[in-house]
C-alpha cells in the first residue's frame, strides 16, 4: 500500500538520526516567548505545553502532545520564532527535527518546505480550533453553573425572609384548628352524641377512597338502599366499607354534613403539619442534607397527597393502584410533597381536558420502588421537558406559582436527596412521571 503524503513527509525529514534527540522526563524542550528555529516530531514518550499569563505565577496546560505529534509549528511556520508555551517532557521522549536550514525535497515536485508542510499547519490549526471550542464550551458551562447557584441563592434568601413569617401563620392555623375541633367535639357531645360520632369518623379517617371506588360503591348503595346518585357518592365517601348502621341512614344528608366537619378537620390537620416543613424543603433547596428517620408507608404517603388537593381534584377522575410495597426509610412530609407537587401539576396541565384522569401506580422494581403518576393532559413539547425541573422554570402566569417554578424542581431535589431518579415522558396520549427510589439492604423489617 502506497504511503501517504503525510507519511512520505515523517520518512523523508524525520528518520535521520542525526537529527534526533533524547529528553529526559521533566526536561522543557522550549520555553514560553523563548526562541525557537526548529519544528519538531514526537517519536517516542508524552510532553504537555504550558501557558503562563502575564504577571501570574500559574501555568496551565494547554496540550498534550504524545507519538505522532508535531511541537513548534507556529513560531517554525510564522517565523516569529517565539514559543507560544513551555513544553515538558512527561516522560522520557525522543524527538526528531528540522530547521530552516534543511534541504527541502524534491522541491520541484513539492515545493518549497513550507508547502510540503501544509498538510502539519492545517492539522495544527484544526487541533487548535478544538481546543478553543472546547475551552468555549466549558466556560459555558461553567457560567451556566455559576448562573444556577446565583438563582438558587436567591431563592434561598427570598425563603428565609418569608419562611419566619409563614411558620408563624401556620403555628395559628395549627393552634386554632385543634382548638376549634375541641369546641366543636365538645358541643357535640353535649348535645348530639350520635352526630360526634360522624364528625369523629371523618376526623379519624379522613377521605381515603379513590374517585373509582367511589362511584363503583355509589352504584351498590343505590341499588341496595335506593338512594340518589349524588348521595349515594357522598356516602360511599364517608363509608367506603362495611355497613350503614349507626345512624347513617336515618339522616342521611345531615350525618354526611356531620362527617364533612370532621374531614374537613382532618385534612387542616394535615395541612397545618406538611406546611412547615413545605417551607423547609423550600429553604433547603439545592441541598442534600435531608434527614431520613421514620418508616414510611409509601401508598399512604400518595392518599395523603390525594387529600391535600381534593379542591383540585374534584373534576378528575383519579385511579389509584397501589401493590403490596416494604416500608421506606426516609420523611413522609417530603414524600408528600414529592406526589403532592407532580399531582397538581398535572391538574393544572388539565384545566381545559374534557374528561381528566390521572392513574397512579405503585409497586416494587428490582430493588427500588416505582411509582408512576400519569394524566391525560396535552403533550409537554420536548423542549419544556428538558427545563421542567430546573428551579426556576415555569410555563404558568401569576397565581400562588408567581412566576418562581419551585414546584418540580423540589421534587427533583428530593428523590435525589435519596438517590433515586424522577423522568417525564409526555406524547399525545398521556404524560408520565417515573420515579424510582431505591430499596437499601434491611428496608421494609420494621
Amino acid at each position: 500500500m502506497p504511503l501517504t503524503r503525510y507519511q512520505q513527509l515523517i520518512e523523508a525529514y524525520f528518520r535521520e538520526s542525526s537529527r534526533q534527540i533524547h529528553v529526559i522526563s521533566g526536561e522543557a524542550v522550549l520555553a514560553q516567548d523563548s526562541h525557537n528555529e526548529r519544528l519538531y516530531f514526537v517519536v517516542e514518550g508524552e510532553l504537555g505545553g504550558y501557558y503562563q499569563e502575564e504577571g501570574s505565577s500559574r501555568q496551565i496546560q494547554v496540550f498534550s502532545a504524545s507519538a505522532g505529534a508535531f511541537i513548534g509549528v507556529h513560531s517554525f511556520f510564522s517565523e516569529t520564532y517565539l514559543a507560544s508555551s513551555t513544553v515538558i517532557a512527561k516522560s522520557d521522549c525522543v524527538l526528531a527535527w528540522i530547521d530552516h536550514s534543511t534541504p527541502a525535497i524534491e522541491p520541484q515536485k513539492y515545493g518549497p518546505l513550507s508547502a510540503q508542510f501544509t498538510p502539519v499547519i492545517v492539522n495544527e490549526l484544526s487541533q487548535r480550533q478544538r481546543r478553543a471550542m472546547q475551552e468555549t464550551l466549558a466556560k459555558e458551562r461553567a457560567l451556566k453553573q455559576l448562573h444556577t447557584a446565583e438563582q438558587m441563592t436567591t431563592l434561598g434568601q427570598l425563603a428565609a425572609g418569608i419562611a419566619h413569617e409563614l411558620n408563624n401563620a401556620v403555628g395559628v392555623l395549627s393552634s386554632k384548628t385543634e382548638r376549634l375541633l375541641h369546641v366543636i367535639l365538645q358541643l357535640l357531645e353535649e348535645n348530639n352524641a350520635q352526630a360526634s360520632e360522624f364528625v369523629d369518623q371523618g376526623l379519624l379517617w379522613g377521605q381515603k377512597v379513590s374517585s373509582a371506588d367511589v362511584r363503583k360503591r355509589a352504584k351498590t348503595l343505590m341499588s341496595a338502599y335506593g338512594l340518589e346518585k349524588d348521595l349515594a357518592k357522598a356516602v360511599a365517601r364517608a363509608v367506603p366499607h362495611g355497613d350503614l348502621s349507626s345512624g347513617w341512614l336515618n339522616e342521611t344528608e345531615q350525618a354526611i354534613r356531620f362527617w364533612n366537619i370532621g374531614r374537613d378537620l382532618h385534612d387542616m390537620r394535615i395541612a397545618a403539619k406538611h406546611s412547615v416543613s413545605i417551607v423547609k424543603s423550600v429553604k433547603q433547596l439545592g441541598r442534600t442534607d435531608v434527614e431520613t428517620k421514620e418508616w414510611i408507608d409509601v401508598n399512604d404517603s400518595l392518599r395523603k397527597s390525594l387529600a391535600l388537593l381534593q379542591s383540585d381534584l374534584r373534576r378528575v377522575s383519579v385511579h389509584f393502584s397501589p401493590a403490596d410495597l416494604p416500608k421506606f426509610i426516609g420523611s413522609e412530609t417530603e414524600l408528600v410533597q414529592i406526589w403532592a407537587n407532580i399531582i397538581k401539576n398535572a391538574c393544572d396541565a388539565m384545566s381545559h381536558t374534557e374528561q381528566p384522569e390521572i392513574h397512579i401506580t405503585s409497586r416494587v422494581s428490582g430493588n427500588k420502588l416505582l411509582v408512576t403518576i400519569a394524566n391525560n393532559g396535552p403533550e409537554i413539547p420536548e423542549s419544556i421537558r428538558r427545563q421542567v425541573f430546573q428551579p426556576n422554570f415555569t410555563t404558568k402566569k401569576g397565581g400562588l406559582s408567581f412566576g418562581l417554578g419551585l414546584g418540580l424542581s423540589i421534587v427533583k431535589r428530593i428523590v435525589s436527596s435519596y438517590n433515586g431518579s424522577v423522568v417525564v415522558k409526555s406524547s399525545q396520549k398521556n404524560t408520565v412521571f417515573r420515579i424510582k427510589l431505591p430499596i437499601e439492604e434491611g428496608y421494609g423489617k420494621a
